[in-house]
């Protein structure tokens, strides 16, 4: 669209507006009916650790938004001269699991328990056994009866549990529902129903511990819909909450509030079967949209599904690249003290293109764990971030940044062995994630790391927020009867631009080298847990 096209779609309303609620931002992006992104706003924010519980406030949650839209809504504003009035559609999607549990009331029970809590341990073992399905310790469902087996006295008022989209859409619509990818992490789902799997909810129910409620498991989860089915309308009361100024008018559709892994599913064109997509970020996971189903049930790999209901092989890991980011910071103080005014993006431009320049292919023998927090991949419980070197380790900033990019990709790499072993196919991985933005380096790193050919598209950066705008999109115009895939491919994707990397030989034997350093080191990890005990209110 011409600029002046642009202007006339949002003076119409004729624009989408899709909003993630990230681990480190809150993004809001607003898109034409051509998937063109007009403008975005961002509001950055971090969980805190509260009671030894990692959490993010309920009233974080709105001044996020109503701060990531009012950002977006001012620079429109600027550059076209237009106050929005009127969106045609929206949808709100965030960080996948977690537990949000709400009373009769709608008061919130407890607070906020994130996916990153790696607390459910006893309940995740328990009804993986249970199911013959693996529960990680992330979802809903564990949070909900680890909760139980802890005899929390929350549980018997429990009305009404979510996750963080659902919520957001739950106030902004009314309407209680959840989109199928979002609602595979809260419970699993009935690939032929797209629904709870009513056999494991009869099971759940029949738990000793679980009757002992009034409320049944069917009752307290949110309706799952698929993506294109109308999930309700912005409300007078949601309209005001995400634009307190009342500029924006009520009615817009919306679409099925979905996971952050469902979002980025739909941003790489990664939802039919043999695609895949992997996401790096403050967690990093990736996504394998199968074919058949694997032969056994493995504690690495969540079987969730697509925004369409297909099954997907999840490998999921709860750090990547917050370490990395934090030695950046570094760099940057240091560059400031000494009088250099280097923006962020050439910092991380320079440092990335020494890893990839001027490091040994195996990072010069340095070791790492970005853990922030617990990682359930490798069975640590709690985050202490290491560096590792040896005498003869060859400290230099290429080779500390090469071991930086190594470690967030090496929990992951467990998994995906699994999924290589159960020869699990896929015709193209497309990555996605801030850490991408400087052209080649992570791409070709990642490429060495999981040896295998990795594709990025010009639209890398957008991420999640468009990816929700294009489900909203769809959602809207479901009555020309296409499916997510034909809307993908041959709608939005048609042209595309994208580039792929492939492994190279010798830097494939440098990250097993770095990954068996890695999996021998955990013990030094583990012994950082136990002997370097958390600070009370903070890992």
């Amino acid at each position: 669209m011409t600029p002046k096209e642009i202007k006339s779609a949002l003076q119409k309303g004729k624009v989408a507006l899709g909003v993630e609620f990230g681990s480190t931002t809150v993004k809001a992006i607003l898109t034409t009916e051509d998937f063109q992104t007009v403008a975005s706003g961002s509001y950055e924010w971090d969980n805190n650790f509260q009671d030894g519980l990692w959490t993010y406030a309920i009233s974080d949650v709105w001044l996020g938004l109503q701060t990531a839209y009012r950002n977006l809504k001012q620079k429109v504003e600027d550059e076209y001269g237009v106050k929005i009035n009127k969106i045609r559609t929206m949808g709100f999607s965030a960080m996948m699991h977690g537990y949000l549990a709400f009373d009769k009331e709608d008061t919130l029970l407890v607070p906020f328990r994130t996916w990153r809590n790696a607390i459910t341990s006893e309940a995740a073992t328990e009804l993986t056994k249970l199911f013959d399905f693996n529960i990680p310790q992330r979802w809903s469902v564990a949070h909900l009866y680890q909760a139980i087996l802890n005899q929390e006295s929350h549980v018997k008022n429990i009305d009404f549990i979510t996750t963080l989209a659902g919520y957001v859409h739950w106030q902004l619509t009314g309407k209680k529902v959840i989109g199928v990818g979002d609602a595979s992490g809260m419970f699993p789902i009935d690939e032929q129903t797209s629904h709870y799997n009513q056999e494991m909810m009869t099971k759940f129910s029949a738990l000793k511990s679980v009757q002992q409620y009034q409320w049944q498991i069917e009752d307290i989860l949110p309706k799952p819909l698929i993506a294109g089915q109308n999930a309700g309308n912005l409300t007078e009361n949601g309209a005001h909450l995400l634009d307190p100024t009342g500029d924006l008018e009520s009615g817009s559709i919306i679409a099925p509030p979905e996971g952050d892994a469902g979002t980025g599913m739909v941003a790489t064109n990664s939802v039919k079967k043999r695609t895949g997509n992997i996401s790096v970020g403050t967690s990093i996971f990736s996504m394998i949209v199968l074919e058949k189903n694997l032969e056994h049930v493995y504690s690495n790999i969540d079987i969730v599904t697509t925004p369409t209901g297909l099954p997907v092989a999840m490998v999921h890991a709860n750090n990547s690249a917050s370490d990395l980011n934090a030695w950046a910071k570094l760099f940057s103080e240091f560059a400031h003290k000494i009088g250099s005014d280097i923006a962020t993006n050439k910092l991380y431009e320079v440092l990335f293109n020494s890893a990839l320049n001027e490091a040994e292919p195996d990072a010069g023998g340095l070791t790492g764990y970005g853990y922030y927090s617990g990682e359930n991949i490798t069975a640590i419980p709690e985050g202490r971030p290491l560096l590792v070197r040896q005498p003869d380790s060859k400290f230099t900033i290429g080779n500390l940044m090469r071991m930086h990019l190594f470690t967030a990709f090496g929990a992951i790499k467990i998994g995906m062995r699994i999924l290589a072993d159960e020869q699990v196919l896929t015709d193209n991985i497309v990555a996605q994630g801030g850490v991408f933005k400087t052209p080649i380096v992570a791409q070709k790193l990642l490429a060495d790391a999981l040896n295998t050919d990795i594709t990025v598209m010009q639209t890398a950066g957008e991420g999640g927020p468009w990816g929700m705008a294009l489900l909203a999109l769809f959602t809207a115009n479901k009555a020309q009867n296409q499916s997510l895939d034909d809307f993908l491919e041959n709608s939005v994707f048609a042209e595309q631009q994208s580039e792929t990397l492939s492994p190279d030989k010798k830097d494939v034997a440098g990250f097993e080298s770095f990954m068996k350093r890695y999996i021998d080191g955990l013990e030094i990890e583990l012994a950082a847990v136990k002997n370097l005990p958390a600070k009370k209110g903070n890992e």
